[in-house]
């Protein structure tokens, strides 16, 4: 059967290059061909921009998405390396509400990884839908009929779809998660942003506790979802919040900034890369400091106005302990937002860090 798959994919290229679709870029032909092939433990981890993929830990990757701008050099080169290349999945839940107009927005996104040799697409939706409604069925109706698509037309093609760190209708997120993890090949948790909705104090927090982190994997596993459709995703990034007091025993409140329907959230502190926290951490007030409820790392420094801050990430210590998770609850694998934010300098401790953020991804 895959040797029949082969000559059809083939064939498919073929038609694709008398329409005008560019001819395959790879020096090896035959590195247009899709990648058919799973592996035991995914790593998946989403692309942004510049050169960095060169630089990725190629041992793991099983699946690079496409949230920057297409290069044939990257997908030739994960597919050397048996790594899937997939396309971003993002649409307006009003505008495929239609049946027709999701068909046509399907056929599109179909075409558009045929053209450029890609293997599947990671639908990341993340728009707020109440139950019950139009785009609550809609999304689920996209979710299946895009995989069928590309099931169809691409051998060996992947549909992912992004959820938030639990299913309890995060930001309002209330989708049928039981259909659409049914119908793709997995969900991809995103198990961060995990104070987007303070609902208690409003106090700096970590960014992805181990313990509200694990229960939103229970969660999910509770609605009869297969862990085995479950791929933890962990924040390669934290949160710089500006403290309207910061107390001795290291309690920041912050401003109080509602977000659907919770007094506090997250978006009064401010994302920053990995890098950039390395570059911060040891000269600042308290050097790096950990919370042992959190299981999380942070720090406090003050800046040039004489404003105090505290600073809420992960490292490789935190990082590991949820990845140790992978092999209790039975997950299908890891991967991060974003493997662009590490820092990939020539410096020599700098690429040490690197190295221990992606060796922190095996449980």
């Amino acid at each position: 059967m895959d040797g029949i798959l082969d000559v059809s994919w083939r064939i498919q290229c073929l038609l694709l290059l008398v329409t005008g679709i560019s001819a395959c870029p790879c020096s090896d032909p035959a590195l247009c061909d899709p990648i058919q092939h799973s592996r035991d433990l995914e790593t998946y981890v989403f692309y942004v921009k510049s050169k960095n993929w060169k630089h990725y830990d190629w041992t793991q990757v099983t699946t690079v998405a496409l949230f920057g701008p297409y290069d044939p050099e990257l997908m030739c080169f994960a597919h050397s390396k048996g790594a899937r290349f997939v396309l971003k999945g993002d649409v307006p839940l009003k505008h495929i509400v239609d049946a027709k107009q999701r068909a046509n927005w399907i056929a599109e996104k179909v075409n558009l990884a045929k053209s450029q040799y890609m293997d599947g697409i990671n639908l990341d939706i993340e728009q707020p839908v109440l139950p019950d409604t139009p785009e609550y069925y809609a999304l689920t109706d996209l979710v299946k009929e895009t995989a069928e698509a590309f099931h169809r037309e691409i051998p060996g093609s992947q549909v992912t779809f992004d959820v938030a760190w639990s299913p309890s209708c995060v930001d309002n997120r209330c989708y049928n998660y039981s259909a659409i993890a049914e119908f793709s090949d997995f969900l991809f948790v995103m198990s961060y942003d995990e104070q987007s909705q303070i609902w208690t104090e409003c106090i700096a927090a970590a960014n992805a506790p181990l313990n509200k982190t694990i229960t939103g994997y229970e969660q999910f596993m509770n609605m009869s979802i297969d862990p085995k459709k479950l791929v933890m995703g962990v924040p390669w990034y934290g949160y710089d919040y500006v403290c309207l007091q910061l107390t001795e025993d290291n309690k920041c409140t912050l401003e109080e900034r509602p977000f659907r329907g919770a007094p506090c959230s997250d978006a009064v502190g401010r994302q920053i890369p990995y890098r950039t926290i390395m570059k911060q951490v040891n000269g600042s007030l308290t050097g790096r400091l950990w919370d042992d409820g959190q299981k999380a790392p942070f720090y406090n420094y003050k800046d040039t106005k004489g404003a105090l801050h505290q600073v809420w990430y992960d490292d490789p210590q935190s990082i590991a302990l949820k990845a140790a998770y992978i092999k209790k609850l039975g997950l299908r694998g890891i991967g991060m937002w974003n493997g662009d934010h590490l820092d990939y300098s020539d410096n020599p401790v700098a690429q040490q860090q690197s190295r221990d953020m992606w060796k922190a991804l095996i449980p």
